[in-house]
């Protein structure tokens, strides 16, 4: 399962799990983390809730070790370059505060999205998920329609997709099943249906937590482009078109007819996410016309794809 963690500027680097001293505490744990500079708390089980957690600086030039006490009442870190070791102080009433105050169910993971429950995000995301139901049950027909709360799992990737997050195939995989298998302990069933409440917590989630970022294009076109005559890093289209069809997760043909034809307009009925629309692909389209002749990072991004992306690393 994948679920959004303790984000405070570097990867966690050590965990412990808060000891306790009689078997009624087992009911509730919590983890002790250490990062690049700081201690925090997490309550268990991480669920992706950001006010389940809190975190402070230890040691401003680096945290090299952790230790718990026997009873867990306190954390021990100790620094690297500034030769000191600190004792902590662990006040769980506080966090438990803290996250009685971040609201139940939804309401702190409607705060992850911009402009929270009643915001343009959460609006068109709605929007998209009741289209897929329509979808989903044939956009042609005349039949009375069944309004649910739910949409089959395999609609799951064309919604992410349409709110802007693109998972590769293996992520999508991971996606379908830790929600197939998320009652199957208790129940012995598969489950092959999503709601939105239960679908806006697999994307956030799942979804890059510091979203996409140029610096990480620009790395990607740094290590598979040539040096162009404007001193930029840019692939020939040639390649970037090989690239496509058999690197990494490669596509067919027939995807990259797809996907190019709907990025550049060519097809004004969309492309074969429609299932009405899956045995009518048309007049062939030449888009490789459509494409310059050498393609930088900033092409990439802005001509080809249309995203609006951070300049920043999120660090």
């Amino acid at each position: 399962k994948t679920l959004l963690g303790p984000a405070y500027g570097s990867p966690i680097e050590h965990t412990q799990v808060l000891p306790v001293k009689s078997t009624l505490e087992l009911q509730k744990r919590y983890l002790v983390f250490i990062n690049k500079d700081k201690v925090g708390l997490q309550i268990l089980p991480v669920d992706g809730n950001p006010h389940k957690t809190c975190a402070v600086i230890c040691h401003p030039s680096g945290v090299a070790g952790m230790a718990l006490s026997y009873d867990g009442r306190y954390a021990f870190t100790a620094g690297g370059q500034d030769r000191s070791v600190v004792q902590w102080k662990i006040n769980l009433s506080a966090l438990e505060a803290a996250a009685s105050l971040g609201g139940e169910d939804l309401t702190p993971f409607y705060g992850l999205v911009s402009g929270g429950r009643e915001g343009k995000f959460y609006r068109e995301l709605e929007d998209y998920f009741y289209y897929s139901q329509l979808r989903s049950q044939g956009m042609d027909t005349m039949e009375t329609r069944e309004v649910s709360e739910d949409i089959c799992l395999s609609e799951l990737p064309f919604v992410m997709r349409a709110i802007g997050f693109y998972p590769s195939e293996e992520q999508i995989e991971d996606m379908f099943n830790e929600i197939k298998f998320s009652e199957y302990v208790d129940t012995g069933e598969l489950i092959d249906k999503i709601n939105l409440p239960d679908f806006l917590k697999v994307y956030l989630n799942h979804r890059p937590p510091f979203g996409n970022t140029m610096v990480g294009i620009q790395e990607s076109f740094n290590v598979l482009g040539f040096t162009n005559s404007q001193g930029k890093k840019a692939i020939r289209r040639e390649d970037f078109l090989k690239l496509l069809l058999t690197k990494g997760e490669h596509m067919t043909e027939e995807e990259l007819y797809d996907c190019f034809s709907m990025l550049f307009g060519l097809n004004p009925e969309g492309w074969k996410s429609e299932p009405a629309a899956a045995s009518d692909k048309g007049p062939e389209i030449c888009f490789e016309e459509e494409l310059p002749d050498e393609i930088t990072a900033e092409i990439f991004v802005t001509d080809i794809l249309g995203l609006t992306i951070s300049d920043s690393s999120g660090q």
